[in-house]
């Protein structure tokens, strides 16, 4: 059984300038038990202005795109494994850049907001994606297989009592500024991985994703690999509802003593 839950905190350093939190969660858990997660960090910056909206979008078009997949799919989950190892990081990426920037067009038409002009006379759609620019966290749960996706900043985490380790290994996001889902062909820059799910897996098991006020709150790698072993011990000690009650309490104390950014923790915990 797996039981989900998580929340978004408004950053310290965003509650004394008045600006909202920028972070957007969403969650899906299918009658065929299969869950499907995803978390997304508005940029938040000057430039950004409809930031919490993009994220918003983002963590909409992804579950709705693994969702109608595996509906599609229903019944042939080898044949979905396989479509996934293949085209994760080309057709679904691609998907998503386009549904995304689709969603921004809508959106920003329906608020009547102005659309910039190129010299030509065309419109600037490039102008208007920057506004709602966002990272995109997704992770995809099954009997069968695990499939994620990141474009951008933050971590998708496994504990269980094999160990700790990231899904997708941080460190292949380059450079200080991040990937962004408003960038030309954001799609290129997405990061897949599809993996079987063991059959003698231990259990029980945490999956946690996290925007980057999280892991940035702490000092390195090791003080927040810490803490997501912490929330894996709780879990198993105290259970789901226990820390779910206490998780934004928590994370607002983390953003306090941390980076002061927006936190989102999204946590699909499975036990026997």
């Amino acid at each position: 059984m797996i039981q989900v839950f998580g929340t978004s905190v408004q950053g310290a350093s965003h509650i004394r300038s008045g600006r909202e939190c920028q972070d957007s969660l969403k969650k899906v858990v299918r009658d065929s038990g299969a869950v499907i997660l995803a978390v997304a960090d508005g940029h938040g910056s000057d430039s950004c202005p409809y930031s919490k909206t993009g994220s918003f979008a983002a963590v909409n078009v992804f579950c709705k795109i693994m969702d109608d997949y595996l509906e599609t799919y229903t019944g042939q989950q080898e044949m979905l494994f396989t479509f996934l190892k293949r085209e994760g990081d080309t057709k679904i990426a691609q998907e998503i850049d386009a549904e995304w920037k689709r969603r921004v067009l809508r959106l920003h038409a329906k608020c009547k907001r102005e659309i910039p002009m190129q010299e030509d006379g065309s419109k600037d759609k490039e102008a208007v994606y920057r506004l709602y620019g966002s990272t995109l966290l997704g992770l995809v749960i099954t009997e069968e297989f695990l499939f994620a996706f990141q474009l951008g900043d933050g971590d998708i985490m496994k504990v269980s009592e094999a160990g700790i380790y990231n899904v997708i290994e941080p460190d292949k996001i380059l450079g200080t500024e991040t990937h962004s889902l408003s960038k030309a062909e954001s799609w290129k820059k997405a990061i897949t991985l599809i993996r079987r799910r063991e059959e003698k897996e231990k259990r029980p098991v945490m999956y946690m994703l996290s925007s980057d006020g999280l892991a940035n709150s702490y000092r390195d790698d090791g003080e927040f690999q810490k803490t997501c072993l912490d929330y894996y011990a709780l879990l198993k000690e105290h259970g789901v509802k226990a820390v779910s009650n206490q998780l934004k309490v928590w994370l607002q104390e983390t953003s306090e003593m941390g980076c002061g950014d927006d936190i989102t923790a999204l946590f699909a915990y499975e036990t026997v």
